[in-house]
């Protein structure tokens, strides 16, 4: 143990965690995750700039990207909570030379790692992008924003976390 300086205790149960994680990732299926997840984040951003969206460094090589969202006349706040009542959830973010602030940012950063941990390819990701552009498009539209949200719920349930099994019971 070296306390006060570079660790304060072994927690063991951290060190089994961090051993599970390491032998994990030297598996097959865990670096084609990753590969996933990075092909996921470049389609996105793909459709994005398809759409008319500008991505901040003009893409991404990694699980995810910002847009820079002035052009479309919408704040990061404004569609951080807007996307929130459709049930998609992405983090606003000030994108460089924001005049708007860290409070009031000009950007959105969406990341692929969730939605490619649940089974999602490319297609699945630009159809999120495209729900994504219809609500800030229309952010007044509720039908927009229904058929939106039943999209996505759609996704994921397609998609889900992880299967559940059926435990009975003692009675």
């Amino acid at each position: 143990m070296i306390f006060p300086g570079i660790q304060g205790g072994p927690f063991m149960h951290i060190i089994a965690a961090k051993a599970v994680a390491f032998k994990e990732a030297m598996t097959e299926e865990f670096k084609q995750c990753q590969r996933q997840t990075v092909k996921n984040a470049k389609a996105m951003a793909q459709e994005f700039v398809n759409r008319g969206y500008t991505i901040v460094s003009g893409g991404t090589d990694n699980h995810l990207f910002l847009i820079d969202l002035r052009n479309k006349g919408i704040a990061g706040k404004e569609a951080q909570l807007l996307l929130e009542t459709v049930d998609i959830i992405l983090n606003r973010n000030t994108i460089p030379y924001d005049e708007r602030g860290a409070n009031e940012p000009s950007g959105i950063r969406i990341g692929t790692p969730t939605v490619t941990s649940r089974g999602m390819k490319e297609a699945a990701v630009v159809k999120i992008a495209e729900c994504i552009d219809k609500v800030l498009s229309q952010p007044n539209d509720n039908r927009v924003k229904e058929n939106v949200r039943k999209t996505i719920r759609d996704l994921c349930s397609a998609y889900p976390l992880y299967e559940m099994e059926t435990f009975q019971t003692a009675k």
